[in-house]
């Protein structure tokens, strides 16, 4: 029975580890972007981490090995269900450098559960238990335990718990295992009444903090963000914030401003009008991300546009935009009109999957701060975006900011010319965002920019048009290389541009 015990908690301290180590790197994406540097560096860290610990295992006395394992279990239980807590206020309250709290935090986590596999083993070993018995027992046991929880992490934990909330399940559970190995090996153990107690205080620290998660969010959110949040999600996809100060309302998606609601008509005019206006006999809009509907705003004020279709890969952001009457009254209500189709799907596999044409496609993603993102701006999926486009239509992309990140802006621009495209690079100042680019795109060398507007516009007008085109020194267009898929150039230009301007 004690053999089952100790083989059995090798399956829920593997769970529990990995889930850790998924918290932290999940967090530091959502945090700092760029998900592959950041699970990258954490898991080898982790891992390094863990191999000190069995390295350590081995200075604990052989008759002492279970009140370790013990003590292991609630330094691990407590370090690991707050972490995630800890992360978040740290980042958004504290001077200290989040970066030195992460990998401190991911180093003392992955040094305690290095040794808990070791200490079974050897707790197996004292039971006469074979060699290859034991081996293949803890091994066995260790590894579904990972499978089950990057299993149950993505599809069920983080989308439904949180970050916060799962790390401090997991504390707990660790700490069961604590309580039980207690129970079943009480007459082993030494000083059973200061390990309950100790064990007990844990575990209401980690109920109190597993029932208070979202005050403890909003706390992070509210130092984070300054204004009110009025709305949070984590989806499996990314995690989003809208705050209102006052008539300004506001999206974050992983910590990024995504818009203002002072300034936001500027940015979407400009991504709209110089093309429709273009295109009098246009029918059908194809609109690439743009999950909060303000591009649809713009689009559906065209009596001649027949039919919008909108695909955007997280449903959390098109039902916030759809429901919530502070963001239908930015959008003007879009998701509601009768013209509009919303597909929930990742856009590179829906333009593979998908035959229908569009007069105009209009490029609405966030930044390329990540590989995820950045095989969004490749020359394989403007590819793909031409053979969706009509002979004489148009495609606009948001292409960042061509003052800021220059070089990640002016890939954008040779990707497209890359596939085929004439391209025709444009600018405008968003206050919220400063100098902000984007870049049109034909089949054709026989773009026009607009000199008036059909429509009243906020911005836009003949001037402030014939300026968007024309670039001053300061921004000068550079020969960059196009973004391949396997390269992801642009990921890395985007980081190096930004880099440069935080210092």
């Amino acid at each position: 029975m004690t053999k089952r015990i100790l083989i059995l908690s090798v399956f829920v301290v593997a769970s529990c580890g990995l889930a850790y180590e998924l918290i932290a790197g999940a967090l530091a994406s959502y945090l700092l972007g760029d998900s592959i540097l950041q699970f990258s560096t954490i898991i080898g860290s982790y891992l390094f981490a863990m191999g000190v610990g069995a390295h350590f295992s081995k200075y604990v006395a052989d008759d002492d090995v279970l009140s370790r394992f013990v003590d292991i279990e609630l330094m691990i239980g407590l370090l690991g269900g707050v972490s995630a807590a800890l992360l978040f206020l740290s980042f958004a309250w504290m001077t200290t450098p989040f970066r030195t709290l992460l990998y401190v935090m991911v180093f003392l986590i992955g040094l305690l559960v290095g040794m808990e596999v070791p200490l079974v083993m050897r707790a197996l070993n004292a039971r006469d238990t074979q060699f290859n018995e034991l081996v293949s027992g803890v091994l066995t046991f260790d590894y579904l335990g990972a499978l089950a929880v990057s299993l149950l992490f993505p599809l069920v934990l983080a989308p439904h718990l949180g970050l916060t909330r799962t790390g401090f399940l997991f504390g707990m559970t660790n700490v069961a295992v604590g309580l039980w190995t207690i129970y079943a090996f009480r007459h082993e153990l030494a000083n059973v009444g200061g390990r309950l107690l100790r064990a007990a205080t844990v575990m209401c620290i980690l109920v109190a903090g597993f029932i208070s998660s979202d005050q403890l969010v909003y706390w992070g959110e509210h130092g984070l963000f300054g204004d009110e949040v009025i709305y949070s999600t984590t989806t499996p996809y990314q995690r989003l914030v809208i705050t209102r100060w006052k008539d300004d309302v506001r999206l974050y998606i992983n910590g990024n401003l995504q818009f203002s609601s002072r300034d936001e008509h500027r940015y979407h005019e400009a991504l709209v009008h110089p093309a429709l206006q273009t295109l009098p006999w246009a029918k059908r809009v194809l609109v690439l991300g743009g999950g909060d509907g303000l591009a649809l705003r713009e689009i559906l004020r065209y009596p001649h546009i027949e039919h919008a279709t909108l695909v955007d890969l997280d449903p959390a952001m098109i039902n916030a935009f759809r429901n919530r009457p502070e963001l239908t009254a930015l959008n003007k209500g879009s998701f509601s009109d009768k013209r509009v189709t919303v597909v929930n799907a990742d856009a590179a596999i829906w333009l593979q999957n998908n035959t229908e044409m569009f007069d105009l496609v209009i490029v609405d993603f966030p930044d390329p701060s990540s590989f995820a993102l950045g095989k969004l701006y490749s020359v394989p999926f403007y590819s793909m975006v031409k053979k969706h486009l009509s002979e004489h239509g148009l495609v606009v992309v948001q292409s960042t900011s061509p003052f800021f990140a220059p070089h990640a802006y002016w890939t954008v621009d040779s990707t497209l010319r890359e596939v085929g495209f004439s391209t025709y690079p444009f600018h405008l100042y968003v206050p919220s965002f400063g100098e902000w680019g984007f870049v049109m795109a034909s089949p054709h060398p026989n773009y026009q920019p607009p000199q008036q507007y059909r429509l009243p516009m906020r911005y836009l007008n003949a001037e402030t048009t014939r300026e968007m085109f024309v670039f001053p020194p300061d921004m000068p267009h550079l020969q960059m290389a196009p973004n391949r898929l396997n390269t992801q150039s642009l990921v890395h230009e985007f980081e190096r541009d930004w880099r440069n301007v935080i210092r």
